[in-house]
């Protein structure tokens, strides 16, 4: 039995609660949210999954570390230095910190990884997405994420010379749309969410992962494909 604490009282944190209730190997050992004790909590869970906010983050940090509780980290909008900060902690216990959880991202971003490598800087590229009309931070992270996958493959700085086209409306989960293009062709690949539970249910696969690994920074895409 993996017993997870989760930080973040939101809609994830109730999604991952509601993940773990029909899971017969997790439990749940609790939800923090600011004024509550995170150091009693976290010391007595196996893994810390956040979902809670930037803000939040050297907290939530300095309580996994106190208690070398492995972190499954999901918060968007953090900052360079709260990353920097994330890698650090790992230096000292297992974190997986991703823009997104959900497995179809991890799948997408190699995919377009490997088409930006073998394509090249000779096709342009646009990456589109919308979100609910609540959603603060944009391009979103997953956005950004996608983008830094394709610079990367193609030895470019940050997010390189990818466009962005951003749109919140209604209660859209997440819509990624990722275009790369010359005079001559259009390739296009699309990820589509229908639930936010897909992003707890890649939170919690996580979690059961994370907990057998040693420390280092991990991401989405060790889950699935690390051997």
């Amino acid at each position: 039995m993996i017993r997870i604490a989760i930080a973040g009282a939101g809609r994830m944190g109730t999604a991952i609660a509601a993940g773990i209730e029909q899971c017969a190997d997790l439990e749940n050992a609790g939800t923090w949210h600011r004024g509550s004790d995170l150091d009693a909590l976290v010391a007595a869970a196996d893994v810390l999954v956040d979902f809670s906010l930037p803000s939040a983050t050297a907290q939530v940090l300095r309580a996994a570390v106190a208690s070398g509780t492995p972190l499954v980290c999901g918060v968007s909008g953090l900052d360079t230095e709260q990353v920097a900060a994330m890698k650090r902690a790992a230096e000292r216990i297992p974190v997986l910190y991703d823009r997104n959880m959900s497995l179809g991202i991890a799948v997408l971003e190699r995919s377009v990884r490997e088409a930006a490598a073998t394509l090249g800087p000779g096709f342009r590229v646009e990456i589109s997405e919308v979100h609910h009309v609540h959603k603060q931070d944009a391009p979103s992270g997953t956005a950004l994420k996608l983008a830094a996958a394709v610079a990367a493959a193609r030895g470019e700085e940050g997010t390189g010379n990818v466009t962005f086209q951003v749109e919140r409306r209604g209660e859209v989960p997440g819509d990624h749309d990722v275009v790369m293009s010359s005079d001559t062709e259009r390739l296009t690949f699309s990820h589509s969410v229908t639930t936010r539970q897909v992003f707890a249910d890649g939170a919690l696969r996580a979690a059961r992962w994370i907990v057998d690994q040693s420390p280092g920074y991990y991401r989405m895409a060790d889950v699935l494909f690390a051997h």
